[in-house]
């Protein structure tokens, strides 16, 4: 019986959305989609909405494949990039309420092939980005010279992934000793997905499928193998320095499928979220200590995050959720857990941006309206505390002064702000916030960076 009852929730969650969603939501949601993909050049999108802890409404739009006219729809299946990160530390969180993973275990007690280093490196602090692992050795982002780093470009097949993965930086040193920097990887979830397969004696796909994918009704979502015929999944698009839409520059992501590897669509995220939000899959106290924010004990920059998802704020409302974005992808998902509610952005163009319209989805189905900026008149003596070099990870901003306006740049682009209150700021080309955390003098030690639902601390160097 017990047997059968269980079948029948997972055929429940596997259902299509139920039919409460507002219409007038809606077409406001589809409004704001036609104006991303028209300013974005964008393919193809699939989104998804959660309202009251339900899967309401998810809807293609778009080309899944512009080659041969094929529509994009809720079932598209797309690249995850990272957001295939909270996937796997809910498969890993699952283990360790069934008592098989210790998070505060040495990770090489499940994970045999990772070599000891100086320090002890443990599955928290893996899934917080604190291990000491390393990321990339060039950023990203743009793919377009990727070559120069094989690993963000890598074109070889590994039927073993977690074991070709861990090729690449088993034996590399760490970066800080773990638990005191914070450093985005990847690659430490490939050691994750490691410890997945040590715990539960699977796998890594199989531990997944049977530890989230199959008890949320996620049953599109798989590794996205290159070899094998899959049905729906989308094809890949990027844009050249004119601008134009042109395929995507080749990658085989079996080598980081646990950090960013897996295929899903927009119906089976919102599964997910619903799966998280009504606690189907891990309790809410273990779903409490996942989005609590992990502290390095440095306290320099940092994103704001959890065990294996991103914290922000839209307005005044807290949010969790991620973003993904490689070749030939930019996703988004992002949950308002205190309204039960939840969006799903998925594309199939490296260049779209995401999480801008994920955001902006989230703000029409909460009802809130658009944050409206009033620059006012600030003492321009408050400007100086501000000033300098500011750093999380390989993300570099500079604060300037130019008469009484503060500027910032990043890279080569340079954008004035403007002051909404004495801290906060907004440069005129997107819609984000600077906020200065100072210390008891006025003097900035660190600086928010507000965006895409996410927060990001970047720390003042002197």
């Amino acid at each position: 019986m017990l047997f059968l009852l269980a079948g029948v929730a997972v055929l429940g969650c596997a259902a299509g959305p139920a039919k409460t969603f507002s219409p007038d939501k809606q077409a406001t949601i589809e409004r704001a989609v036609s104006k991303f993909m028209a300013a974005g050049k964008v393919p193809g999108v699939s989104v998804a909405v959660v309202q009251n802890g339900a899967f309401v409404w998810s809807q293609g739009f778009g080309m899944a494949d512009l080659e041969n006219s094929v529509p994009a729809t809720a079932d598209t299946l797309y690249r995850l990039g990272s957001l295939s990160k909270p996937i796997t530390a809910t498969a890993a969180l699952v283990l360790s309420e069934r008592g098989r993973l210790n998070l505060d275990a040495p990770v090489q007690n499940y994970c045999q092939a990772f070599p000891p280093k100086r320090w002890p490196i443990t599955t928290r602090q893996l899934l917080g980005h604190l291990g000491g692992i390393r990321y990339y050795h060039v950023p990203e982002i743009p793919y377009s010279v990727s070559e120069t780093d094989p690993e963000v470009g890598n074109t070889r097949h590994f039927d073993d992934g977690i074991e070709g993965g861990l090729r690449f930086f088993a034996n590399d040193p760490l970066v800080a000793p773990p638990g005191t920097h914070f450093n985005y990887s990847t690659q430490g979830y490939t050691l994750v997905g490691c410890a997945i397969e040590g715990a539960s004696g699977k796998k890594y796909a199989d531990a997944v499928r049977e530890s989230v994918l199959t008890r949320a009704g996620m049953l599109q979502t798989l590794p996205d193998d290159r070899f094998a015929i899959v049905a729906h999944r989308t094809r890949f698009y990027s844009k050249d320095k004119s601008g134009a839409v042109v395929n995507a520059e080749f990658l085989d992501s079996s080598y980081k499928v646990p950090g960013g590897g897996l295929l899903s669509s927009a119906a089976d995220l919102a599964r997910f979220e619903v799966a998280i939000l009504t606690d189907q899959l891990i309790t809410r106290t273990t779903r409490d200590m996942m989005w609590a924010p992990q502290m390095p004990s440095d306290g320099l920059g940092r994103m704001a995050y959890g065990l294996g998802w991103q914290i922000g704020m839209l307005g005044d409302v807290e949010d969790v959720g991620h973003g993904g974005t490689q070749q030939g992808t930019s996703t988004m998902m992002l949950l308002a857990p205190a309204a039960r509610a939840g969006v799903v952005v998925l594309t199939n163009s490296d260049a779209a941006g995401a999480p801008a319209l994920a955001t902006e989805m989230l703000r029409i189905l909460l009802g809130r309206p658009e944050h409206p900026h009033h620059e006012i008149v600030v003492d321009p003596t408050l400007l100086d505390g501000y000033l300098g070099l500011y750093e999380s990870g390989d993300f570099k901003m500079v604060i300037a002064r130019e008469g009484n306006r503060l500027v910032a740049q990043v890279s080569d682009q340079r954008f004035p702000l403007s002051p909404e209150t004495a801290r906060d700021f907004f440069p005129s080309i997107a819609d984000t916030h600077i906020i200065f955390v100072v210390d008891s003098h006025g003097r900035a030690t660190d600086l928010i960076l507000r965006e895409g639902g996410t927060d990001l601390y970047a720390h003042r160097r002197e």
